[in-house]
């Protein structure tokens, strides 16, 4: 897929891969909380580490604003993985 795609998981944004990246990388901290939120809740495993790290996701994990169930298995697989993170 390339910067000028829209991915799958952004079907009601018209945001391409590029703008996604670049919003979290330079955006505001609700922007970037709000985008990785979509992208955990929407895209596969594996597009995932496309767009942030395991490390990046465990930092801002308590501030996202994710469904219960989704932040709840978010929050296990984190803590499975090392990483100590509250909710």
């Amino acid at each position: 897929m390339s910067d000028h795609d829209i991915p799958y998981f952004m079907w009601d944004y018209n945001l391409t891969n590029a703008q996604i990246k670049h919003l979290l990388q330079n955006g505001t901290e609700v922007e970037k909380k709000w985008l990785m939120g979509k992208i955990l809740t929407h895209a596969r495993f594996d597009d995932i580490w496309n767009y942030f790290s395991l490390a990046e996701l465990a930092e801002v994990f308590k501030n996202l604003h994710m469904s219960g169930k989704s932040k709840k298995d978010w929050q296990t697989a984190l803590q499975v993985w090392g990483y100590k993170v509250d909710d």
